[in-house]
């Protein structure tokens, strides 16, 4: 039989163990757009559902990736074509990533909303750039809902636009990001 002070020593890590609960979450649905705005096109694209990832609120740390062919609604055939084969070498450079860590040292165990910077390596077209992006986020329920806005500088990952088309692209890209992510 067990001692009452060993009884009540298990029984309190037990209970420490069982509370301290692992803030890990992963993507269910997402939704990642962007739009060109040069002065002759405006083109734009989106991937639904094609974004993967992964927050570890206890670490504060991310992962997330998106491959580059999933994009879809451009203007024309054509200009996917364009997007996979010129711009962004799909076949070469299949995806484009961001990883680091979150920079807010919030409780993120507790229901409301933050504004947070996530630090990390934004890997598009094979070059990674250190970049510091901000995020809005929604928890509820032990539901996430993220949203971002950012941009891309084409020259930051050398991707290059032939002379003839640099009217009809923009070097600077916006990004929109919606993620839902739930406990893993």
């Amino acid at each position: 039989m067990l001692k009452p002070t060993l009884l009540v020593v298990l029984i309190c890590l037990c209970g420490l163990l069982c509370g301290v609960q692992a803030q890990v979450f992963s993507v269910v649905r997402s939704e990642v757009s962007f739009q060109s705005d040069a002065p002759h096109e405006i083109l734009k694209a989106s991937a639904s559902n094609a974004m993967k990832g992964i927050v570890d609120f206890n670490k504060r740390t991310f992962a997330f990736t998106i491959p580059m062919k999933s994009f879809d609604g451009f203007n024309s055939s054509l200009q996917k074509e364009h997007f996979n084969e010129n711009y962004m070498e799909s076949e070469k450079y299949p995806a484009a990533s961001f990883s680091g860590r979150i920079i807010e040292e919030e409780d993120f165990s507790k229901d409301g909303a933050y504004t947070l910077r996530a630090k990390g390596k934004l890997f598009v077209h094979g070059i990674a750039q250190e970049r510091i992006i901000k995020c809005d986020i929604t928890i509820k329920n032990g539901n996430i809902k993220v949203k971002s806005f950012f941009t891309v500088l084409l020259a930051d990952h050398e991707i290059k636009v032939p002379r003839i088309v640099h009217e009809k692209l923009a070097s600077e890209i916006k990004i929109n990001l919606l993620a839902e992510l739930t406990q893993k």
